[in-house]
């Protein structure tokens, strides 16, 4: 029986310069860093709860992604307004300003150096 989503495992063809980019701009902190294989790269970032997040080097993983919109990234947050400003003032790519999803929350979408989207959600009111 499935239990829930242990971890989620970006692949990077520079494991490096992505870490760098999701601990510097979005604000993540890193847990460990690694080798993996025959000298690539993997970074595992800590939060609080069960799922982790790990971005890794991957041999088959070369230049942006051609398909953001099919994988995203969710980080929550309490309190989206000031989050959403602290990446604007860091030049982070935004796809998507603040919108509201009925029954859910607040969302805003960015793209990384890699060309993943990711979204800051505020789930709970303020």
């Amino acid at each position: 029986m499935i239990q829930g989503l242990e971890s989620i495992l970006l692949g990077s063809e520079d494991a490096k310069r992505l870490a760098k980019f999701y601990r510097e701009k979005v604000g993540l902190k890193v847990a460990f860093e690694g080798e993996m294989g025959e000298g690539g790269n993997v970074y595992g970032f800590d939060w609080k709860g069960k799922s982790g997040f790990y971005i890794l080097d991957h041999s088959k993983v070369k230049g942006k992604n051609k398909s953001p919109q099919r994988q995203i990234l969710n980080f929550e947050v309490d309190n989206i307004k000031p989050e959403v400003k602290k990446l604007d003032k860091l030049g982070v790519k935004k796809i998507q300003d603040i919108y509201h999803v009925e029954s859910y929350g607040w969302v805003a979408t960015f793209e990384d150096t890699d060309g993943n989207y990711f979204q800051l959600v505020q789930v709970r009111p303020n």
